[in-house]
């Protein structure tokens, strides 16, 4: 892979080359993708949309949006730290093609903006109750009509591949999407494959899929634009990330490590005394004693060390991604950045107390349970109702659930793996408490 088509600012529909020298200084192509994501309404759900306690009403506790924000702020680091020593070790990306330091950051802020703008409400246990309607629950009967890459969009219902969905899918009146810059889209794509074959090989970018098999045609068109790297596994063709995923991957890993660690201790699920030692534990070579020692509140010893930590993780992940540069554009790094990182040992630690005391506390068990319940039955209405549509046999309560929908989803497309996929993209658009009355409305609990 090379950088000047890894920087491509080619947009859907284009017919000319856009050229990095032509631009507008005042508002640049990779900026203006910021801008149409933060302006979207897929983002502004996100408002409403679980971080780490669903349905929480506690003010300081982080929900989707926050943390897209802070991981993005986070990546705009990452990116114009990793881009100044690029253009130093490949100088004819700016004294011929026009491109500067801050382009990076711009790339990687603007995918780590939209770098959950695809989860469902209730955080990942919504991608688990999406594809279990279809694994285990009613859904299962749509098995024997789908291919098995089809079905297997739905059983294991990815955030990452509806959101690239979100990003670019075309609608009435609206070619494109979002209509982002080729560059911002290939950094979006955490994990450029299929859905099948699952898992072929411990890289990090087979852990998952990135795109639904309608989305098929034009990751490939962004793939070849950005010059991708294809691969063969068996019959199936996989692709290696665009480098600067690597950069969104450790904004995303930075941020949840640290800021979900200090909702916990907010939240009082962590005790403050302990949580503060580990923190200490990982910026122990960078930090102020005197400075930590003069600070009075808990509140404040606490900022000052996510602030250090953060700081501390954002030089290390730059520092790897440089040493590894080459293998990365070979597609030979397989590997989060984090996971190279010399305070691996005390980022596990953390996480390992998150997971035991936040995301497996009473509160986020017994409201993810309720989430598994929501989404299900809005899956089983909506599909009953589109396929009886379908069928010409809509009752007339079918009939008023499509009514009261409108053309939130497309329920008289023939196609029916259109129609379930797009239901699916339309409930995991709700954000917890939309979901949740809507719930209570089928129910007849609310009116």
């Amino acid at each position: 892979m090379n950088w000047e088509q890894l920087l491509s600012l080619k947009r859907y529909g284009d017919k000319n080359k856009r050229l990095r020298i032509e631009q507008d200084e005042t508002r640049l192509g990779f900026e203006v993708d910021y801008d149409r994501i933060i302006f979207s309404s897929a983002f502004r759900s996100l408002q409403d949309k679980t971080q780490v306690i669903p349905l929480s009403k506690t003010s300081f506790v982080h929900t989707r949006l926050t943390h897209s924000l802070e991981v993005s702020v986070v990546g705009r680091s990452l990116g114009r730290a990793v881009g100044k020593q690029i253009l130093e070790k490949h100088p004819h990306l700016s004294t011929i093609h026009g491109y500067r330091f801050n382009d990076f950051g711009a790339i990687v802020a603007a995918a780590a903006l939209a770098h959950d703008i695809g989860n469902p409400p209730f955080g990942h246990s919504g991608e688990k109750a999406i594809g279990e309607y279809f694994k285990t629950g009613s859904g299962i009967r749509y098995k024997d009509q789908l291919t098995p890459k089809q079905y297997r969009d739905l059983v294991d219902f990815e955030g990452n591949a509806n959101g690239f969905k979100i990003l670019t899918e075309s609608r009435e009146g609206i070619e494109g999407g979002l209509r982002l810059s080729y560059a911002t889209l290939g950094a979006f794509m955490k994990y450029p494959k299929e859905s099948l074959p699952k898992k072929p090989t411990k890289h990090i970018a087979h852990k998952k899929f990135g795109y639904f098999q309608n989305e098929k045609d034009f990751f490939e068109q962004v793939a070849k634009e950005v010059g991708l790297l294809t691969h063969k596994v068996g019959n199936e063709v996989t692709y290696s990330r665009h480098p600067l995923t690597f950069l969104v991957e450790a904004a995303d890993d930075i941020c949840y490590t640290i800021i979900d660690f200090e909702d916990g201790i907010n939240l009082g699920l962590i005790e403050e005394e302990y949580a503060l030692e580990y923190l200490i534990k990982l910026v122990k070579d960078t930090i102020n004693t005197s400075k930590y020692n003069n600070l009075v509140t808990t509140a404040d010893r606490l900022s000052y060390l996510r602030s250090l930590a953060i700081n501390t993780l954002i030089q290390e992940a730059a520092g790897i991604f440089i040493e590894n540069e080459e293998k990365i554009l070979s597609g030979q790094f397989d590997t989060a950045l984090i996971d190279k990182s010399k305070y691996d040992a005390q980022i596990n630690d953390i996480i390992k107390i998150s997971i035991d005391k936040i995301y497996q506390s009473q509160e986020v068990i017994e409201k993810e349970i309720a989430g598994y319940e929501i989404l299900a039955t809005l899956l089983d209405r909506y599909c009953i109702a589109t396929d009886n549509y379908s069928l010409d046999k809509a009752s007339n309560y079918d009939k008023l659930i499509l009514k009261a929908e409108g053309d939130n989803f497309d329920y008289t497309n023939e196609d029916l793996y259109t129609r379930l996929i797009g239901v699916c993209k339309y409930v995991a658009s709700l954000t917890d408490g939309n979901a949740l009355l809507k719930f209570q409305k089928i129910r007849g609990l609310q009116v």
